[in-house]
């Protein structure tokens, strides 16, 4: 374990060379399984740990005219900043306002790209493939939509890394990035509820389709065979085990697709450091519903307990509380960057006026521990590509 904490301060001498960037379109590898480490975590615990107050710590570009080999000799101390504080905001820097700059920088790092935990799902567009970077959320209809704080993680899946980018900041107003320390967030939380979702767990549901129509004296087969063909048709498109439910917030005909238990509350993977693992603060129906949201209702979200009984809203306000102190607002201009080790911050988006470009490269760690086996597995990133475009322009476009 002492070897897994110290990796990220240990740069390899053979990193891969930024100027032969091949073609990742078709190739980039599958998101990792997300590691799960969370039994013996205690509230007691919980509220002795000790984070540098910074979150994220800046690094600004000495000139702006920095090129490639800046990040490479810089490599050592950019990561092990990364891992004292969770988040790198790189700014001022011109070798980034392009995207083949942006991978010049991640690969100096020596970060290896891997898709989002729901890539298959078709709900991530890519900016451009060939360099493994998606879109973030800048589409015009979702511009007055506030996206709470979150981890890019699924049950299955979760992102070791990512590094967001701003090609544009919006015109107008608007659209700061948000980050959060989930070390600080555990920490701040109430004890008794802290320890009511450590030991309730909760569940995610991250869909709605309502099914009113069906009212009558078939609704019975009818329901029965939709819940079915959503089950076997569209639920493994999206490889998080959904389960379809109805009636779990009380209406007896919204059908939900909702994932398995989970834990809150998880260690870092290489520090073992207690996290809040929780995507809550965006996920709550409850807190969706009381700030600025532009998704409709098949695209909404919600959380419950583990048994699927409601969290109460007391619960949820502290929750919002907590998690509002911690976030920094970050006003990114073109060409900055924020490296983000994904289990140790969460992070959303403010609502923003005018176009918008910011994009995001997701990696399963770093390249010097890459499994060289031929059997990494690229399958999601190539037939599920159709998928993707079709469901991001007759679906998402449309919201």
């Amino acid at each position: 374990q002492q070897q897994q904490q110290h990796r990220l301060n240990a740069a390899t001498l053979d990193a891969p060379a930024a100027a032969s960037a091949a073609d990742l379109t078709g190739k980039i590898p599958d998101c990792p399984a997300t590691v799960w480490n969370y039994d013996d975590i205690t509230v007691d615990e919980v509220k002795k740990i000790q984070v540098p107050a910074e979150c994220p710590v800046e690094w600004k570009a000495p000139t702006g005219s920095e090129a490639v080999d800046y990040f490479v000799e810089n490599r050592d101390k950019m990561l092990s900043e990364l891992e004292k504080y969770g988040c790198v905001w790189l700014r001022g820097f011109d070798l980034m306002k392009t995207e083949a700059g942006f991978r010049d920088m991640y690969t100096a790092l020596g970060l290896d790209p891997c898709l989002d935990p729901i890539h298959t799902s078709g709900l991530r567009a890519f900016a451009s493939q060939s360099d493994a970077i998606y879109e973030e959320v800048n589409k015009q209809s979702l511009r007055q939509h506030y996206i709470g704080l979150h981890q890019e993680s699924t049950h299955k899946k979760t992102a070791r890394f990512g590094a967001f980018v701003c090609f544009k900041p919006a015109t107008v107003t608007g659209g700061e990035f948000l980050i959060a320390d989930a070390a600080k967030i555990i920490r701040d939380l109430d004890k008794r509820v802290l320890q009511k979702f450590i030991d309730n767990k909760i569940r995610i549901s991250v869909s709605n389709l309502d099914l009113d129509f069906v009212k009558g004296p078939l609704e019975a087969p009818l329901m029965s065979t939709a819940r079915s063909l959503i089950d076997k048709l569209v639920a493994p498109k999206f490889d998080m085990d959904l389960e379809m439910i109805y009636g779990s917030d009380g209406n007896p005909y919204r059908l939900q697709a909702i994932e398995q238990t989970a834990s809150p509350i998880n260690r870092h993977p290489d520090t073992g450091m207690p996290l809040w693992f929780c995507n809550i603060h965006n996920h709550a129906r409850y807190l969706r519903d009381n700030r600025p949201c532009a998704v409709p209702e098949v695209g909404m979200t919600e959380v419950y307990f583990g048994d699927l009984s409601k969290i109460p809203s007391d619960d949820l306000d502290h929750i919002n509380d907590v998690s509002e102190r911690n976030i920094a607002h970050i006003p990114m201009q073109s060409g900055d960057v924020l490296l983000c080790d994904n289990y140790r911050v969460l992070h959303g988006r403010d609502i923003f006026q005018g176009d918008r470009y910011h994009a995001v490269t997701w990696f399963r760690g770093l390249v010097q521990d890459r499994s060289d086996q031929p059997d990494d597995d690229t399958s999601n990133s190539k037939p599920g590509d159709f998928l993707n475009k079709a469901i991001n322009k007759f679906l998402v476009d449309s919201f």
